[in-house]
């Protein structure tokens, strides 16, 4: 293989590849196990935790936002999160 062809297979395989860290459907925040939590971006083991705590405590999430209550998710980890959230159904959030 040439290098030119190595080269434009690359850069076609690479989109591909750096959505895989991704959730491939958005994730709800009132029904989530941890496992599928921890599919999110920047959300590992004991914050998926405190996940479901906070939503077990405070009856569900009313509003995406309030993920910034849980400890360990800021505004900066929120933004980074919102486009993989739904409270139900299968549709994303979108920015307003």
């Amino acid at each position: 293989m040439s290098k030119a062809l190595l080269a434009l297979a690359l850069c076609l395989a690479l989109p591909l590849c750096a959505g895989s860290g991704a959730p491939k459907q958005p994730i709800n925040l009132n029904s989530a196990s941890t496992t599928e939590l921890m599919q999110l971006p920047k959300i590992g083991a004991k914050t998926a935790e405190r996940i479901v705590a906070f939503r077990k405590q405070h009856g569900g999430f009313r509003r995406v936002e309030e993920l910034m209550d849980v400890k360990g998710i800021g505004e900066k980890t929120f933004e980074k999160l919102k486009p993989f959230l739904t409270l139900g159904g299968n549709a994303a959030l979108t920015h307003s």
